[in-house]
């Protein structure tokens, strides 16, 4: 029976653990752990900066996921969580941190401009994101300003726009305005004017004074409300022209500056600096950590505008100190920039989890990236660690130490973080005491329960303890525990009725191998003081003694501890607490081991005592030991000595190996030495005793150990032996090898050489055998595989292991060759063999064609097999081969492993058969090209065939062979003689031999080129760039024909150029020698010469090169790489590298240096010459301080070559000579004024002068007075009178004091005579600036001051005064002002006077230019200077045009005599003029000189050799024209048939090298031929007739022509028929009277009207407004229907080429300029003068003898005007085109420039040019009422260069008579002459006043020429729209815009018929008075004056002519 209180005990437990088992399952439910469980991490993590304004507000969203769902709580930066404020600030439900629109004055700091950050946490950790620095901006006004810049001329302007500070973060520059509204954006392109800067500048380079009449406008946006705003003010730039030389200049804030730019984006670094010269800017980058720089290196990313670098994209790698050099030929200058390029920061930990057991280490790793990283740090579950490296390492992982880890990176704009979670292993989870009793105080009697409530993982044990002391289940003790469903532990305490002695501290304790918790709490119960018994206390000397008295009873009073009756404590280590602790540190035997006593007393007094003996104990210690240096060998013995040197004894010492007890039987023998000493011996050391040898030492204090390492080497051994494996074929083979031993073998394989072991080599290591581990591995096995292999392993003990085993490999049978071709010569026997390799046995069969083979079907077959040692070979023999047996033959093999096939393809041969179808394909003179077809080769490849070819007249035993490869069936047989007969077959051969012959052919060979070389070829040097070529025809045998001329070629020698040809004719005398010479050939280079004669047929061979030099010439480059180093202050070395030797032009013999000071370096005189041989020189005997230019030229017997660019250097400062002069002046009894001069070599800059005065012979120091250095006199005073004072001055710079001045003596005295201080002196003014010059004058009297100027009083005017200091001031210094200037003082006691010189420095006046020689393409201008210039030139601006072109100019040296301007056009007029510059400026022009480049239009050949005739074609040899100096462009070649008026366009875009046939003509049929020549100086038109040959080659009757009648003949017809003659006559004149009243009425009655008729006359004055729209609507003209017109040669615009007539016609045809640069120029008028006969009625049409008639359309004359089809695109030029006369003759003698007596019929002419008007009286007058023509006699022409602008593009046409005779009597001038144009300034303004001043302009007429007209203002650079220029030569007609496709550019003329309608009836006469307002001929004579002729009547022949009309385009029959 339990007693009472047992029973009542057990019965609370069964409660308890009934609540237990029912809450278990819900605690585990609850707490139970997700797999998934993790975390928090960020999905979306706000950005470093939110800025926005207060109209739009912003939201900033961040969101983190985590299992469970992490809470999001916005913090600031000191951590402090962000809450609500109303209207500011606000975080939604979903964690945006939201900031809604608010008001300006709402604005507050700390909420609107704060560092924010987002702070996610769950229970397993907290993570913070990046800063968030929020900006809120407040709307506010702002205006972007432009300052006004001030830029030298020539330099790089950069405009800023100028942002105001608080808004320039958000806003920038998207583009800049300038005044006429054109943006500018940022673009790539940097090679225009202006450029955009990436950080908003507007660039722009090369500034001139056109620059400073613009402004600029900057347009910024704004970021956040995308506003876009204009600049409040205009940029504007003040360019000031350069006053001399200026160094380049840098403001000071600069020179040094600093950029941060983010990466990937373009940045600018700027170098404002400014100079003149224009300097140079050069870029250089400081290498990082050093002082040294580096060029920076341009590229497609980085480039240099001016100063400007502009790198794109820019990357990290370019952030860096930047230098900008700039210099200049005066001086220096630098600008520093540091730029910092930020790149993005990013941050990752590696790992970003892990899991690590408790105890065991962990690392996280910060990987980061960006520019520029500050700092790095680490933080822990949002609370920082201190840690700031990249790495962070957990030594022993705690439980503390789970959680979640960041690491930020920052900088000052930015930050960026990562984070990662550190968990703990799930199997080590360290005690803890989740519940747990509490102290408790109660009576004695009842029982007392105690509960612990302990987890972890491994699951703990939980023990109790009282005082200390474990507690034992005893009587009135019961310790109970049970596990709950969740792993905890709960243990129990029951004490059954609890006495007073049960009091104490009680503690549980929870106990696992990877830690312990404990808790401790006391149980009071009341009663009198009781210590428990205490047990003896051993402790280790040396460790902290630590009891506490077991002490019971309650209440206690006091607790002390006593030891020898003393209270302790007693000395410093020991410690009493009141608790009844008692602490002894550092416990030692002899002071501490005792009995010590614990008494308790309670307040009345009882008390208890208890006593503690405390043992101190001595742990053992070994001394160290070791088994020696290096390791132990196998047998080798070793021993070891375990010490014991202190510790108390009973000591066990123990050896353990490897941690295990040492057993008897292992060959280890211990030996114990006494009590403290153990020693081990191994007598013989294996493999099997390397380990680890520990000496345990164990007393009852402690137990020891001391471990030695013994090492064995160990030779290798087996561990698996690798023996002989068999594999199958294809496997994968896999051999195991392993061996051990110490050191660790090495295992290699190898494999035998060849079938048997012995010699082995390495193993490759390839894609399928490889060894792993010691494995050997072979992929995919294969026979070639198998053999021998030898595994080795090696460790360096002793010999090593090896083991050969045989690896073999099972195959199928295989064949080595699948393929195979076999042959055999037909009848003759052949043996087929297959070799089948594989496991044997093996069996093979035969198929033939897939089909069985069995020999027993046919006696020609045998099969035999043979055994081999790999396999089998079977043999098929044929006993006699046939053609069928060319087959495939297969064998097949089989054995047990597989089978495999092999194919022999059979092939029998036998001779090819003959070859049939010989054709002649082509044949020339020497060869004939012939076809055939292949036969069958036999089964053989054709080796060749073989062409047998004889004469006709010889037999087949005398044939010549041609041996020609079997693979084609084409050949040529060459060497043929021409015009000869020939038979030709052809033999076909194999390797088995030749077939028969084939049928032969017969063929009759051509005529042929010359084939002989030209003689006697000798070249010879004429100058520097002339070779004359001489040579003899070849010999006569060898022509081949008649030889029409020689192609002489030339070319560089040693290269591979081709060879430039010109053509010589051929001169008929017998034997003649021919010439030629070679112009504009290099210098000093050899040319290789080659002759070769042509004759119709073509060109003979060339003869062979004859090499020639031209004579030796001077260097054309100058030397490079020039470079000076200034080396003292009066020597500076200068350096060079030689000019290429391909432009030495010679053997460079020396070297020239010019040198000179800078300032005088444009004044020959001044310059010095220094001559060498070597690449450097040193000059000495330099000035001091002085700039020095310096130029480097190469010398070779041809005379100086070009000089190098001007180098700068100057020489170093020095102290400077002796003030010049020095005067000492008295100026009263005590005062002496001294003046000096400055030095006349200052040698540096001077910064002060000293004046040294003394009495005249006194001894001891001067005084001296320091002067300022603009101070050039100083008053000594407080002198004594009457005493002489000697004086003299020197004057210092930074290097030092220089020579003193001549001294000087002066006594102070009362009389004070005139002097004048100031001395001689020469003034250097600049023209238009200010000069001044001193009379510094003292005396007492004051003194009067006078100046003379050369000589004469000076009185005062403007421009020249005298100062009150006696100085005479000029302003705006001119020319004249230059002279002697003298200044005179006097009073009443002396008089003075000094003599100044004035020099003025002006820009240059107009220099001398003359014409010196002339190309095809280039001009040479002698350049001379004024004669009166005074400062030195600089050099010179060539200005020249083209006559229809713009002014070009260029640079000339001051030292260039001559210059040749080059790339100009052929045959063209020029206009040339100079100005010379200075370091003033630019001065005035020259006159302008008229000349014209060499080369005319195309020149006529003959009939017979450009035209060869057939019956239905004709061949054009376009060779037999004469290009007239300019190369030929192309041709137009149109056709047509006699008795046709149309004319056909054949092609317009023939190219001049090529023969051209015309084809599908008729055969015996008359055609008349029309060929256009063009080249750049014009074209030619010829004309031809011939006739086609009969379809049998005949040729046919000439056509019949009309006899010609005498004067008597005419006159006798027209009197015998003067009753028709009269009345036909009356009849046509009243026709012509009525035609010429309705005109004048219809005029009239249209005076307002706008449509304009064609062939409508109009008075003299009048003029075509061309400004009316509607008028251009008019310019075209009607054609007949139906008819297509073909395209205006030169143009792809589609036409209305021909003009409607009502009667016949006769058609000719012109081309346009191709050099013409704008085809609207102004329109002259040239009224042509009517004379002579008229025939017809047609000639009413453009010549009538009345006013008004004069201005009518010629016939067939083609103009360029807009067209119909381009709606008026003045980009569309079109030609039309007059009708010629119907009867080809002219219509009078208007036209000039041809032989024969005037009044004589006009006759078809070939005439060339682009218009059908004579140039005759072109310069008559038009009066202004409309009546008769003034005219006058030009004056001479050319008075006006400038007014020549159209003239001379027609002057070049040239006029061929072909049929008896022409109109004058001398041919007009070719315009040879530059003096032949007449002033043309008034023709237009003084008649018509201001509205047709410029009459136009509306058609865009180039202002670059410099005509002039009256009362009008021509509007310069409104130039019109070119048309197309003609096909180029090497144009490709299959993608030409001038095809003659009649999709592309025809236009039929019912086309236009239906656009336009009926015009007028163009054969009505219409009068026109002259009307402002009225459309007149003015402006039709002008646009036909632009296609002028080229020979015009002379003066006097025009003053006889009246009448005016226009010529009909007279053509030629050839």
């Amino acid at each position: 029976m339990l007693p009472l209180p047992r029973l009542h005990a057990i019965k609370w437990l069964t409660l308890l653990a009934a609540m237990a088992a029912f809450c278990t399952p819900l605690a585990y439910a609850a707490s139970q752990p997700d797999a998934d469980q993790k975390g928090p991490v960020f999905l979306n993590e706000p950005i470093n900066r939110i800025d926005f304004s207060n109209s739009t507000g912003a939201e900033i969203e961040c969101k983190a996921s985590g299992n469970p769902m992490p809470e999001i709580i916005w913090i600031r930066s000191d951590g402090t969580a962000v809450g609500d404020v109303p209207g500011l600030r606000q975080i939604s439900s979903d964690g945006k941190l939201v900031f809604p629109p608010f008001r300006a004055e709402d604005y507050r700091q700390e909420v609107h401009a704060q560092v924010y950050a987002c702070l996610a946490r769950n229970q397993f950790g907290t993570i913070i994101s990046r800063d968030v620095h929020v900006r809120a901006v407040v709307n506010q006004f702002y205006e972007a300003e432009i300052m006004t810049e001030y830029v030298i001329k020539g330099n790089a302007a950069v405009l800023k726009c100028s942002i105001p500070s608080f808004v320039a973060d958000f806003v920038r520059v998207e583009s800049w305005i300038d005044e006429d509204g054109n943006a500018l954006t940022f673009s790539d392109n940097y090679d225009g004017k202006y450029l955009v800067l990436p950080s908003g500048e507007l660039h722009i380079r090369e500034v001139g004074p056109e620059d400073g009449y613009k402004s600029y406008q900057c347009r910024t946006k704004h970021r956040l409300t995308g506003e876009t705003r204009l600049s409040a003010t205009k940029g504007r730039l003040v360019i000031t022209e350069p006053v001399g030389s200026v160094a380049p200049n840098v403001n000071m804030h600069d020179k040094m500056d600093f950029g941060i730019r983010k990466s990937n984006t373009s940045l600018s670094l700027l170098c404002p600096a400014q100079g003149y010269p224009m300097p140079a800017f050069k870029w250089y980058k400081f290498i990082e950590g050093t002082t040294r720089k580096q060029a920076v290196i341009l590229n497609e990313r980085v480039k240099q505008v001016s100063g400007t670098l502009i790198i794109k994209d820019a990357v990290v790698e370019d952030s860096g100190k930047y230098l900008c050099v700039v210099n200049n030929s005066v001086g220096g200058e630098s600008v520093e920039t540091v730029l910092t390029v930020t790149a993005p920061l990013s941050a990752k930990i590696d790992p970003p989890t892990q899991t690590v057991d408790f105890g065991r280490p962990a690392v996280f790793t910060c990987q980061y990236s960006g520019n520029p990283i500050k700092t790095i740090s680490w933080i822990k579950d949002g609370k920082s660690i201190g840690h700031s490296d990249q790495v962070l390492r957990i030594e022993s992982v705690k439980k503390e130490d789970k959680g979640m880890y960041q690491c930020f990176v920052r900088n000052d704009q930015e930050s960026a973080e990562a984070s990662a979670e550190l968990k703990l292993g799930g199997r080590f989870d360290p005690p803890v005491i989740r519940q747990a009793f509490q102290e408790e105080t109660m009576e004695p009697g009842p029982s007392v329960f105690l509960k612990c409530v302990a987890g972890g993982n491994p699951t703990p044990e939980i023990s109790w303890e009282l005082d200390g002391k474990k507690i034992a289940n005893i009587d009135r003790y019961q310790v109970g525990q049970y596990v709950t469903v969740n792993g905890d532990v709960v243990s129990y305490l029951n004490i059954t009725s609890v006495h007073a002695n049960d009091g104490g501290l009680y503690k549980c304790i929870a106990k696992s191998k990877v830690g312990v918790a404990e808790h401790s709490a006391k149980l009071n119960v009341y009663g009198l003081p009781y210590i428990r018994q205490m047990e003896k206390k051993a402790i280790v000397a040396g460790e902290t003694l630590i009891v506490t008295c077991p002490v019971a009873g309650y209440p206690i009073d006091s607790i002390v501890w006593e030891r020898d009756n003393r209270a302790l404590p007693i000395n410093r280590k020991q410690k009493v607490f009141p608790n009844g602790t008692l602490i002894i540190e550092n416990v030692e035997r002899n002071s501490d081991q005792a009995t010590y006593t614990c008494v308790a007393k309670n307040v009345e007094g009882y008390s208890a005592r208890g006593s503690l003996e405390v043992q101190v104990m001595v742990p053992p210690k070994v001394t160290p030991f070791d088994f020696g240096e290096g390791p132990a060998n196998v047998e080798d013995s070793v021993s070891i000595t375990c010490l014991i040197s202190s510790g108390d004894l009973p000591i066990d010492i123990e050896w353990l190996f490897n941690d295990y007890a040492i057993s008897s039987y292992s060959g280890i023998t211990v030996v114990k030495g006494g009590k403290r000493t153990s020693m081990l011996t191994i007598d013989n050391v294996h493999a099997r005793h390397a380990g680890r040898y520990t000496c345990k030492a164990k007393n009852y204090a402690a137990a020891v150990n001391y471990t030695a390492e013994l090492v064995v080497n160990v030779p290798p051994r087996w561990i698996l032996e690798p023996t002989d494996k068999a594999f199958a074929q294809g496997s994968d083979a896999k051999v195991e090898c392993k061996a051990d031993g110490f050191p660790k073998p090495q295992v290699t394989w190898k494999k035998a050489v060849g079938d048997s072991p012995g010699e082995y080599k390495d193993l490759k290591k390839n894609d399928n055998i490889r060894v792993e581990e010691g494995t050997l591995h072979i992929d995919n096995i294969q026979k070639t595989n198998e053999g021998y292999y030898l595994c080795e392993a090696i460790n360096g003990i002793g010999s090593g292991l090896s083991a050969v085993i045989m690896i073999s490999v099972q195959a199928p049978p295989e064949f080595t060759e699948k393929l195979r071709n076999q042959t055999a010569r037909r009848g003759e026997p052949a043996v087929l063999q297959c070799e089948a390799k594989g496991e044997k046995p093996i069996g093979i069969l035969w198929n033939m064609n897939n089909v069985r083979l069995d020999p027993k079907n046919d006696n020609r077959y045998t099969i035999r097999e043979e055994i081999l040692s790999t396999g089998v070979m079977s043999s098929l023999s044929i006993k006699r081969t046939e053609r069928s047996d060319s087959a495939l033959f297969t064998c097949l093999a089989t054995n047990a492993f597989g089978s495999d096939d092999a194919s022999i393809n059979m092939i029998i041969q036998e001779v090819p058969e003959m070859p049939y179808a010989l054709k002649v394909l082509d044949k020339s003179g020497r060869s004939v090209q012939l076809s055939w077809a292949q036969p069958y080769d036999g089964n053989s490849p054709l080796i060749r065939y073989i062409i047998e070819f004889k004469r006709s007249r010889a037999s087949w035993d005398e044939v010549d062979r041609v041996m020609v490869p079997g693979h084609t069936t084409e050949a040529q047989v060459q060497k043929l003689s021409p015009a000869t007969t020939y038979n030709i077959r052809i033999v076909a051969e194999n390797a088995i031999g030749t077939s028969q012959s084939s049928e032969a052919v017969t063929i009759i060979t051509a005529e042929e080129a010359p084939s002989g070389k030209p003689q006697n070829i000798k070249v010879e040097p004429v100058n520097q760039t002339t070779l004359r070529v001489t040579w003899k025809p070849p010999a006569r045998s060898e022509w081949n024909g008649e030889i029409l001329g020689y192609y002489v070629g030339y070319k560089l020698s040693n290269t591979n150029s081709s060879y430039v040809f010109e053509t010589v004719n051929f001169l008929t005398e017998e034997g003649k020698e021919h010439s030629l010479e070679l112009n504009n050939l290099r210098v000093y280079t050899q040319y290789s010469v080659v002759i070769q004669a042509f004759n119709k047929i073509g060109a003979g061979p060339l003869s062979d090169e004859e090499k020639q030099f031209t004579a030796e010439g001077t260097p054309s480059q100058p030397p490079s790489d020039t470079a000076c180093t200034t080396l003292t202050s009066q020597t500076i070395r200068v350096s060079w590298v030689s000019p290429p030797l391909e432009s030495a032009n010679g053997v460079i013999k020396t070297y020239k240096v010019v040198y000179a000071p800078s300032d005088e370096w444009y004044d020959d005189t001044k310059r010095h010459y220094k001559k060498t041989a070597s690449s450097d020189t040193v000059l000495h005997g330099l000035k001091k301080f002085t700039n020095y230019t310096m130029q480097v030229l190469a010398t070779t017997a041809g005379g100086d070559g070009v000089r190098s660019a001007p180098i700068h250097c100057q020489t170093e400062p020095d102290v400077p000579e002796a003030p010049t002069d020095v005067k000492a002046l008295v100026k009263g009894q005590a005062a002496i004024l001294v003046s000096w001069r400055p030095p006349a070599q200052p040698n540096g800059i001077i910064q002060q002068y000293t004046v040294y005065s003394k009495v005249e012979g006194a001894e001891g120091e001067p005084k001296s007075q320091k002067i300022p250095h603009y101070q050039m006199s100083y008053e000594a005073t407080e002198l004594e009178k009457n005493k002489p004072y000697e004086f003299w001055v020197t004057a210092s710079t930074n290097i030092g004091e220089g020579q003193p001045s001549k001294s000087i003596v002066a006594m102070p005295s009362d009389q004070v005579p005139a002097k004048i201080a100031s001395f001689d002196d020469t003034f250097t003014a600049t023209f238009k600036e200010d000069a001044k010059m001193p009379c510094l004058a003292v005396g007492a009297p004051q003194p009067e001051i006078t100046w003379k100027i050369k000589g004469v009083e000076f009185t005062g005017n403007d421009r020249m005064r005298v100062l009150p200091d006696g100085s005479l001031l000029i302003k705006s210094v001119n020319r004249q002002d230059a002279g002697e200037y003298s200044c005179h003082a006097e009073n009443s006691i002396a008089k003075d006077s000094i003599t100044h010189k004035l020099i003025v420095l002006a820009p240059p006046q107009s220099p001398q230019v003359s014409l010196s020689a002339t190309t095809t393409d280039s001009l040479t201008v002698k350049l001379k200077p004024h004669e009166g210039d005074t400062a030195p030139l600089h050099g010179y601006t060539l200005h020249y045009k083209p006559e229809f072109g713009e002014w070009e100019t260029a640079e000339v040296s001051v030292d260039a005599q001559k210059y040749t301007i080059e790339n100009l056009l052929c045959g063209s007029r020029y206009q040339v003029y100079a100005t010379g510059f200075n370091n003033i400026g630019a001065g005035e022009a020259s006159d302008i000189l008229n000349t014209r480049t060499k080369g005319y239009k195309p020149k006529l050949p003959e009939k017979q050799r450009f035209i060869e005739v057939s019956s239905n074609s004709v061949s054009l040899h376009f060779k037999a024209w004469k290009d007239g100096g300019c190369p030929m462009s192309h041709f137009v070649v149109e056709n047509k048939k006699r008795d046709q008026t149309e004319w056909n366009q054949i092609s317009n875009n023939v190219k001049p090298d090529n023969n051209y046939v015309v084809l599908d003509l008729e055969p015996a049929t008359w055609y008349n031929l029309r060929i256009t020549a063009h080249n750049s100086a014009g074209f030619t038109v010829a004309e031809y007739d011939f006739a086609t040959l009969t379809v049998t080659g005949g040729t046919i009757a000439p056509s019949r022509e009309l006899p010609e009648l005498t004067a008597e003949d005419t006159i006798r017809i027209i009197l015998s028929n003067l009753n028709l003659i009269v009345p036909v006559v009356a009849a046509l004149l009243v026709i012509i009277i009525a035609i010429i009243v309705i005109c004048i009425l219809r005029s009239k009655g249209n005076h307002h009207k706008d449509d304009v008729v064609y062939n409508q006359t109009m008075g003299p004055g009048a003029t075509l407004d061309k400004r009316r729209p509607d008028l251009r609507d008019e310019l075209g003209y009607i054609a007949p229907p139906n008819r297509k017109l073909p395209p205006v040669p030169g143009s792809n615009y589609n036409t209305c080429d021909r003009i409607k007539r009502a009667r016949g016609i006769r058609s000719n045809h012109s081309t346009w300029d191709p050099r013409r640069t704008n085809l609207y120029e102004e329109l002259k008028t040239p009224p042509v003068p009517l004379h002579g006969n008229h025939y017809g009625p047609e000639d009413v049409q453009c010549h009538y003898r009345h006013p008004g008639m004069e201005d009518e359309i010629c016939p067939y004359a083609t103009f360029h005007l807009l067209g119909f089809r381009e709606e008026m695109d003045p980009t569309k030029a079109m030609n039309f085109q007059t009708f010629p006369h119907q009867n080809g003759h002219a219509p009078g003698p208007g036209h000039a420039g041809t032989m024969g007596p005037p009044g004589h019929p006009g006759h078809v002419h070939s005439r060339s040019g682009s218009q059908s008007m004579p140039r005759a009286n072109r310069y008559a007058r038009k009066n202004s009422q409309g009546g008769q023509s003034s005219i006058y006699t030009p004056a001479p022409e050319y008075d006006d260069p400038a007014n020549c602008a159209e003239e001379d593009q027609y002057r070049r046409y040239t006029r061929v008579n072909s049929q008896g005779g022409s109109l004058y009597s001398g041919p007009g001038p070719e315009y040879d002459d530059p003096a032949n144009c007449a002033p043309e300034e008034d023709q237009y303004g003084s008649q018509y006043g201001g509205p047709y001043g410029t009459p136009y302009d509306h058609y865009g007429s180039r202002g670059s020429m410099g005509r002039r007209s009256v009362g009008s203002a021509r509007n310069p650079g409104n130039g019109s729209p070119e048309p197309p220029p003609p096909p180029p030569r090497n144009h490709d007609m299959s993608n030409s815009s001038f095809n003659d496709s009649k999709e592309s550019n025809e236009i039929s003329e019912a086309e236009c018929d239906r656009d336009h309608g009926p015009r007028g009836n163009y054969g009505a006469v219409k009068r026109s008075p002259l009307q402002k307002d009225q459309r007149t001929t003015e402006e039709m004579r002008k646009l036909i004056e632009s296609r002028r002729p080229l020979n015009e009547a002379g003066p006097k022949q025009l003053q006889q002519q009246s009448g005016a009309g226009f010529t009909a385009y007279d053509t030629m029959a050839v």
